[in-house]
């Protein structure tokens, strides 16, 4: 609700608020505590205004201040690896890394989960428009978008509401934008039900000299909001629906509207900003998202030399009615904030009325460290702008190992009864095939456009997707989105180790180099030990990876408090890696094209089916441990894929996470339209080798012509390597034992979704 719903005499002014130090204020429902709120009053030494309480309530929440959990999150700044690719790192809009030849590449994931689940489509789409425009703030031009995806039971009649409206959001904001989808995920689990993760990426291209920051500097400069105009949509939006749980019934204790997005206005936005950018006119630039003009104005103001007056009657609206408050609190998209000197203004307003984007002067760059705000020639802000922006509470949330943690893990799913012939060896994976999560995504990517501006060079389902950057070089980036809740519910740390290791393998598998990270921490209430347990384990298992594999945390974004009632979701890192090629001519895809090609297997196979895709899909089981994180041997199978696609010694590779080598070798014969025959190595039993999910591992098909080289390349650096099959005929046969025709695989696998949401 807005703070203006309290009836007051008259406007409440800074002044007025300091002769009427005992009036009311709703500073809990605008979701804060009492301590925040006593606080405000010491900073200010008075009781806050309306508009000043507004302000801090959006800001403080925990979307915007990360109260609760950057005190776990400084350990990515402290554990950084060292990385000369690194130009800008955590703590703007988004992290942006040197990529060669002069370009930078900026990419940033961020969640976008309870909007979705109240309005699916515009939930998602906004999500979207989100994420681009903090690329866009960079000084970026975006040039790809990516979702990953977490939802209910497939078969449950609110996943059939939500992943429709979701896709179709998706969908429907990135294609009007002109910008490919080019990967992602999507996942099934009933953990999800009622808090669906909708997390969405963007990467962006710029040259080194484009970079922009958030910051306002100089006094006199003008302060200059452009885009759409300021609605009702959206007022505490995100900020306060992400400090919330839903109730028992699937409701938020309050139903903030969620923003309305219009990808036109967005694709406007994009053009006139990139070219104000081109004619050097901005000296700081901030999207409005999350929290609105309340956090556009005081990071501005924080960041830079720490004065800004505002005139609020000068802000575009939609709707007249709205209170000042609201104007600081809406949500409403398609805007940015930039800083702009007095001699570049009068151009700054030309380019907008060029590309029919309104642009208002609505106040200036000031001495001193106050933002100040006024309305109707009254001032109604008088506040520290670090206070709001980056002084916001810090929270030592209380945290422990849970007491059900040690019974789940001793739940082994080794022990769960294993096909006994090889009928229901075939059986099984079929079942595995056709299950939710393992089936052919198609009927959810073909609603996105994967291939507009015509560089993209891998899309979903690839490993990784690969855009190019330079027509003439054909230099390329390659990025790559996981997460495994099943993995993290029964090892935090490890979980998140994991995400990190199957994204970085699914770069490499590509041919590229990984050279960064973002990351979207999905967990539940940040008030039960049991899940700060859970959040400070996975953060401090990523941090530490990180630091091990070399590659950064950039930036990203962190998600609580989603659960229903008591029962919180699996925690769910999300972790994005971005990678570096040459030259994209020589990227490595995952399907099997040639016949007469070799099969082989990199990296050990043990016995570990922990959370696997075997357990839940047969057995509908979640227990014992995941597989053993080994990084080191990540690392070297890495440098295998590279230099093996580099060198021109393979034609295909295929990670092995989620389902084990038959997923893996289903995919890629079904993609390329060609069987293979495969043998049980000495020493492993047929169960394990198909369904196992140990990791640093891959399929290769490699040419007769290569096999020497690639084989000698393997053992001179010590990486283990087996040949398990060839490619050939129109099934997939494992010697011996059955053998599957690619058209039943390929129909198992399609149906599924089809037959659920089409």
């Amino acid at each position: 609700m807005s703070p203006t719903s309290h009836a007051r005499p008259q406007l409440d002014t800074v002044k007025h608020a300091a002769e009427t130090p005992d009036t009311p204020l709703p500073w809990a429902e605008l979701g804060l505590k009492q301590d925040e709120y006593e606080r405000i009053t010491q900073i200010l030494d008075r009781r806050p205004t309306g508009a000043e309480l507004a302000m801090y309530s959006v800001m403080w929440s925990e979307h915007c201040s990360y109260k609760s959990s950057k005190v776990h999150l400084r350990q990515f700044g402290e554990k950084a690896p060292a990385s000369d690719a690194l130009l800008v790192g955590i703590g703007e809009n988004a992290g942006v890394v040197d990529v060669g030849q002069g370009y930078a590449v900026t990419f940033k994931v961020e969640s976008h989960n309870h909007p979705s689940y109240i309005e699916p489509y515009q939930g998602a789409a906004t999500g979207v428009g989100g994420i681009v425009r903090d690329i866009l703030a960079m000084g970026a031009r975006p040039v790809a978008v990516m979702d990953p995806l977490r939802f209910g039971a497939a078969d449950h009649p609110d996943t059939h509401r939500v992943l429709p409206g979701v896709v179709a959001g998706i969908g429907g904001y990135g294609n009007c934008l002109g910008l490919p989808n080019i990967g992602g995920e999507v996942v099934f689990d009933s953990c999800y039900q009622g808090n669906p993760l909708v997390n969405a990426l963007c990467v962006g291209v710029m040259r080194h000299e484009d970079i922009h920051l958030a910051k306002a500097t100089g006094p006199g400069n003008r302060v200059i909001l452009y885009g759409a105009r300021t609605g009702g949509d959206g007022i505490g939006g995100v900020s306060v629906l992400a400090s919330e749980t839903f109730d028992d019934s699937g409701k938020p204790a309050k139903r903030p509207a969620v923003q309305v997005g219009d990808p036109f206005q967005e694709k406007l936005l994009i053009e006139c900003t990139l070219e104000i950018f081109a004619e050097g006119l901005v000296a700081g630039i901030q999207d409005l998202g999350g929290a609105g003009l309340s956090c556009a104005t005081s990071e501005l103001a924080s960041a830079g030399s720490g004065g800004m007056r505002i005139d609020l009657d000068t802000v575009p609206l939609r709707d007249a009615s709205l209170s000042p408050e609201e104007i600081l609190m809406s949500e409403s998209q398609e805007r940015m904030c930039a800083v702009v000197t007095p001699e570049n203004e009068a151009r700054f307003l030309e380019i907008c009325a060029k590309w029919d984007v309104i642009a208002t002067v609505i106040g200036e760059v000031t001495e001193g460290d106050r933002l100040e705000i006024f309305w109707r020639g009254e001032q109604i802000v008088d506040v520290p702008p670090r206070t709001v922006a980056h002084e916001g509470p810090v929270y030592q949330r209380p945290f422990a190992r849970p007491d059900w943690q040690d019974a789940l893990q001793a739940d082994d799913a080794g022990a769960l009864p294993r096909p006994r012939t090889a009928d229901e060896l075939r059986a099984q994976v079929l079942r595995l095939v056709g299950s939710p999560n393992q089936a052919d995504k198609s009927w959810i990517t073909d609603q996105y456009d994967r291939y507009v501006l015509g560089n993209t060079v891998l899309a979903q389902p690839e490993d990784g997707g690969m855009i190019r950057i330079d027509e003439d070089t054909n230099l390329g980036v390659a990025l790559a989105t996981d997460g495994n809740g099943r993995y993290a519910k029964l090892d935090p740390y490890a979980g998140a180790q994991l995400a990190l290791a199957e994204a970085y393998r699914n770069v490499a598998a590509t041919g590229a180099r990984p050279l960064a990270v973002t990351d979207c921490l999905n967990f539940g209430s940040p008030e039960d030990p049991a899940v700060m347990w859970q959040f400070a384990e996975a953060t401090r298992g990523l941090a530490d990876a990180c630091q091990t594999l070399g590659t950064p945390v950039t930036g990203g974004n962190v998600s609580l408090y989603n659960q229903t009632g008591e029962v919180a979701i699996h925690p769910t890192p999300v972790v994005g890696v971005l990678g570096v090629i040459d030259d994209v001519t020589r990227r490595t895809p995952m399907a099997f094209t040639e016949p007469g090609q070799l099969i082989y297997l990199l990296g050990d196979t043990a016995e570990e089916f922990g959370g696997s895709a075997w357990s839940q899909v047969v057995h509908d089981h979640l227990g014992g441990r995941p597989p053993r994180v080994d990084l080191a041997a990540e690392r070297l199978l890495a440098e295998i894929l590279i230099a093996a696609s580099r060198d021109g010694m393979v034609d295909a590779a295929h990670d092995l996470s989620d389902g084990g080598l038959i997923q893996a070798v289903t995919e890629s014969c079904v993609r390329g339209g060609l069987g293979a025959r495969l043998v049980v190595p000495d020493g492993l039993d047929p169960f394990t080798f198909l369904f196992s999910e140990s990791t640093a591992r891959a399929v290769v098909a490699v040419p007769r012509s290569e096999e020497t080289r690639f084989t000698d390349m393997c053992v001179a650096r010590s990486q283990p390597v087996t040949r398990i099959g060839v490619i050939d005929g129109d099934a997939i046969e494992l010697q011996g034992r059955f053998a599957i025709p690619l058209a039943e695989l390929r129909e198992a696998g399609e149906r599924t979704l089809r037959a659920l949401f089409a």
